[in-house]
């Protein structure tokens, strides 16, 4: 097979929260927050790092929401990941706490 016949496959990384792929700014988050004995980090953007800090306690994080698809199910972040959904990857907005 020709070199030019070859497809590398290339893995684009993704936020761990939304999926969708990281941009020029990326923060790390601890699911298991360092303040409750976390060290794990998983990349994320800006937006949905301080989405998921407006949104729950590090109590909250560490007790029940260091699993993904446990935080993606919670009734504001499934609204949060519905809005997002189709932004760019460096989208940016104001971050308001969850009512």
């Amino acid at each position: 097979m020709a070199a030019a016949e070859r497809i590398e496959a290339v893995t684009v990384p993704v936020c761990a929260l939304c999926e969708r792929p990281l941009g020029v700014k990326v923060e790390w988050h601890h699911p298991v927050p360092k303040s409750e004995g976390g060290r794990e980090t998983v990349p994320v953007h800006p937006i949905c790092h301080r989405t998921i800090h407006a949104t729950l306690s590090n109590a909250e994080l560490a007790r029940a929401y260091a699993d993904f698809a446990v935080l993606r199910a919670h009734p504001d972040m499934v609204r949060f990941l519905k809005w997002i959904a189709g932004k760019p990857a460096d989208f940016h907005a104001p971050t308001r706490a969850a009512r």
